[in-house]
């Protein structure tokens, strides 16, 4: 297994510690199935900052190929992961819902399962390992790249548990409004479906992430596996 879904958040919505405490979960949680021995990153960008350049999450993490808990193939490189070849992005990667599983190979709960009107209300979905769940933290552009600095997709470079001070319509951030970029393992949802860029959150705090239907996992690479 050098690719998974994280079976469970850190806990305190986009603020995940930073790259680094990202990493960490990512590490602690592979290392309890026995797949400790890689060097495992969260694939997560970061935005530039006044003398810090922005992260890419393409960048973090190796060259793939990449297989899940099952062994099956997410993708054989970067390239292909990414669609960057008009020939690549036709072909697709193969992350989909059979196949974007968590470290303990167990699909996350997509946008038609076990439907209940709460699924939106933390309080129910953290005590209901059912509830749709399906959306990933990714903080990234299609090709896996940061977005200009501007507007906050990335919870304060994921330092952030805030919300926008007043509750206004739409998914994409904008002045005072933070916000992560989304992706969905199953390609089901708004947006566009994508699986690593669909639409924004509703805000950074962990109450806030189900009200699009997630709650704070994100995709874990292994950056030395599998290499060819």
């Amino acid at each position: 297994m050098t690719f998974f879904v994280t079976s469970e958040p850190i806990g305190d919505g986009g603020n995940l510690g930073g790259l680094e405490g990202a990493d960490a979960h990512c590490q602690r949680l592979a290392t309890a199935v026995g797949a400790g021995d890689f060097t495992w990153r969260a694939y997560l960008s970061t935005q530039a900052r006044p003398g810090k350049p922005a992260v890419n999450a393409r960048d973090r993490i190796g060259e793939g190929p990449w297989h899940n808990y099952d062994g099956v193939m997410i993708a054989s490189s970067i390239a292909h992961l990414h669609g960057d070849t008009i020939e690549l992005a036709r072909m697709g990667n193969n992350l989909h819902k059979q196949t974007g599983i968590t470290e303990k190979g167990a699909i996350v709960p997509g946008l038609y399962d076990y439907l209940d009107p709460r699924d939106n209300d933390w309080e129910y979905v953290k005590s209901t390992p059912y509830s749709n769940r399906h959306e990933v933290l990714t903080g990234s552009q299609p090709d896996g790249r940061a977005f200009p600095p501007d507007i906050d997709y990335t919870c304060d470079n994921w330092t952030s548990n805030k919300d926008p001070e007043t509750d206004q319509p739409g998914l994409y951030g904008g002045p005072g409004r933070p916000n992560a970029m989304i992706g969905f393992p199953d390609r089901e949802g708004g947006g566009n479906g994508s699986w690593n860029s669909s639409h924004g959150t509703r805000g950074c705090s962990q109450a806030a992430l189900p009200r699009t239907h997630g709650i704070g996992q994100f995709y874990c690479f292994a950056a030395d596996g599998d290499n060819q």
